[in-house]
């Protein structure tokens, strides 16, 4: 059973799910989206491009927010299974707490693609993503050399984590992979923002307060940049404090014009939600697709940051 909170919006969303082949209803195939919140710019951005992929194709598309609640993620797919969806994508909180809920889903015959999240091997039929490690790494690399051309090639570096968030835990193995082992860097540890931007400021602003001759910043998602970014801001410290981080947003832009924002990881979220769909159908045609559909990312900078004011405004 849905937990209370989400008993209303499930409800909403359910009423008009439609089954192929049941009498009375169109054959017009649904694909549910179990989302993880509906807060974060990334998961809204996904959301519009599955609906414009779904629209396309001719299909239904239900979403379903979790917030941030790994099992309301797995009642929701029990709900999605018991209503005989067509197709679920699923962005997973909890990789492996959501496995038991793949495996019903594909043990009922509803092929289930993962997006972003990396789920462990199992039935899923796609993985649509970036590869989260090489990116952290980009950045990394990024970073280092921002460190050697604009900071004197020394840097204490902090990071603000979602340490409930398996993505993003690999999002840091591979940025520290990079930089916690290279000369001129000092490495402050890790605060955890738990994936929200109230709880990322005040753990950014823990770790500026503790560390007062820190230097830099590294953020692992949205919220965690969303509140390193005004956590620099509240405590004045933009003239010596360089943000790296991931996903952009209106204020990390202005972050990137005050010079203090030094790179973002800038992934495409509604080209993840669009393939996540039509891979989605495809499968449940029976046809082919693909087990990995990567989607690129770029180091938006204030040299290339021109082309994305439109959508951050």
């Amino acid at each position: 059973m849905l937990r209370a909170r989400n008993v209303v919006a499930s409800s909403l969303l359910l009423a008009g799910m439609l089954a192929l082949g049941q009498p009375g209803r169109a054959a017009e195939p649904t694909v549910a989206l179990v989302q993880i919140n509906q807060q974060a710019l990334f998961f809204t951005q996904m959301n519009a491009g599955a609906e414009a992929k779904a629209k396309e194709l001719g299909a239904k598309l239900v979403i379903f927010n979790a917030n941030n609640d790994p099992a309301a993620q797995n009642n929701a797919i029990e709900t999605y299974l018991a209503e005989k969806v067509d197709g679920l994508v699923v962005v997973a909180i909890d990789v492996n707490g959501v496995m038991p809920a793949v495996e019903a889903a594909a043990k009922a015959g509803i092929p289930v693609v993962a997006v972003d999240a990396i789920l462990p091997e199992g039935p899923q039929v796609a993985q649509v993503g970036v590869d989260n490690a090489a990116a952290g790494k980009m950045i990394g690399e990024h970073f280092l050399k921002v460190m050697a051309s604009d900071m004197g090639g020394t840097a204490k570096l902090g990071v603000v984590g979602a340490l409930n968030s398996f993505i993003q835990n690999v999002r840091q193995k591979g940025f520290e992979d990079v930089v916690g082992k290279a000369d001129g860097v000092t490495m402050a540890g890790v605060v955890d923002g738990r994936n929200i931007q109230d709880n990322a400021m005040s753990a950014a602003e823990n770790l500026m307060t503790a560390n007062p001759d820190l230097t830099a910043i590294y953020a692992t998602g949205e919220p965690a940049l969303l509140g390193a970014v005004a956590a620099v801001e509240s405590q004045g410290r933009q003239s010596n404090v360089k943000v790296v981080g991931w996903d952009l947003t209106a204020s990390a832009i202005q972050g990137i014009d005050a010079g203090y924002v030094v790179g973002v990881v800038q992934q495409d979220p509604a080209g993840m939600g669009a393939a996540a769909v039509e891979a989605a159908l495809k499968a449940a045609k029976g046809e082919t697709v693909e087990k990995q559909i990567s989607v690129p990312v770029t180091i938006v900078t204030k040299e290339n940051v021109e082309p994305y004011r439109a959508v951050f405004k």
